[in-house]
């Protein structure tokens, strides 16, 4: 990329280059053939999960965390169903097919995430929900528009939520079991995150920019709402862990911002 600069002295030449490099330093989108080959890879290398100890820890603040932890799972294990047929009809439009497959194998990761939450949901002898109303909500949104940023926008700010919560259970629960779970789910957000971001820099690229202000307006009242909801539902956990809902709040936000950076066209080479 070429970078225009006022001519500079000897002294301070090496000084601007590094100030250019550090403002015209451009990232780069992933194809949908690499996601896939990250999921893949991915799915063959999952962290041992100690599930010999069984139930030990378990009952630890279990009465505190177990019908949270519920409702969480419950949320890990959609069929995909609807989100598949949202993203063969994108896929069609833009000519890419191996988008269809990432999205599979990021389901697949996502049910994964639901049944080791369900296995030790077992363990502690708490029964699985079948029904939450913030899990009812969040698939409501999604299937009135069956597009892929309308998929993708809750999802990333759910997860920004997800990386804060499972930390907080990690915290909160004396299960090494569940730790370790937490552990896995924690480390598959952040690519998880990024493949979000990616698609929706993507959609936001042709955007007008008057429009892209109004996007990412309601961007900030929706986060900020489904921030509230988070805490109202889960405040059990996050009080159990330490977290007060000032801290929370913070967090949540800060996580956020790093996402819209990363959704930010601007951010990307499109050559």
């Amino acid at each position: 990329m070429n970078v225009t600069t006022e001519p500079a002295s000897s002294s301070n030449r090496s000084s601007s280059a590094v100030h250019s490099l550090c403002y015209t330093k451009r990232f780069r989108i992933r194809s949908s053939t690499e996601w896939i080959a990250w999921f893949t890879f991915n799915a063959s290398n999952v962290r041992p999960i100690p599930w010999e100890m069984g139930a030990d820890g378990m009952a630890q603040n279990i009465e505190a965390i177990g019908p949270s932890l519920r409702a969480w799972q419950l949320g890990e294990t959609s069929d995909g169903s609807h989100l598949l047929a949202a993203a063969r009809n994108y896929a069609r439009r833009i000519n890419d097919p191996d988008f269809v497959d990432a999205v599979r194998l990021f389901i697949a990761e996502e049910q994964r995430h639901g049944a080791a939450l369900g296995r030790c949901l077992d363990l502690a002898r708490v029964s699985r929900a079948r029904r939450d109303w913030g899990d009812s909500c969040f698939r409501t949104l999604r299937y009135c528009w069956p597009s892929m940023e309308v998929w993708a926008t809750p999802v990333v700010m759910v997860e920004c939520h997800a990386m804060i919560y499972y930390q907080a259970i990690r915290r909160a629960t004396g299960s090494p079991v569940l730790r370790a779970v937490c552990e896995q789910i924690l480390a598959d957000e952040v690519p998880h995150l990024r493949f979000q971001c990616e698609r929706l820099a993507i959609l936001h690229r042709q955007r007008a920019r008057w429009l892209l202000a109004l996007t990412m307006l309601f961007h900030r009242v929706f986060f900020a709402g489904i921030t509230l909801a988070v805490w109202i539902a889960h405040r059990r956990v996050f009080h159990k862990s330490g977290t007060n809902f000032s801290r929370f709040w913070r967090l949540a936000w800060f996580r956020m911002s790093r996402c819209w950076r990363q959704m930010s066209a601007d951010r990307y080479s499109w050559e």
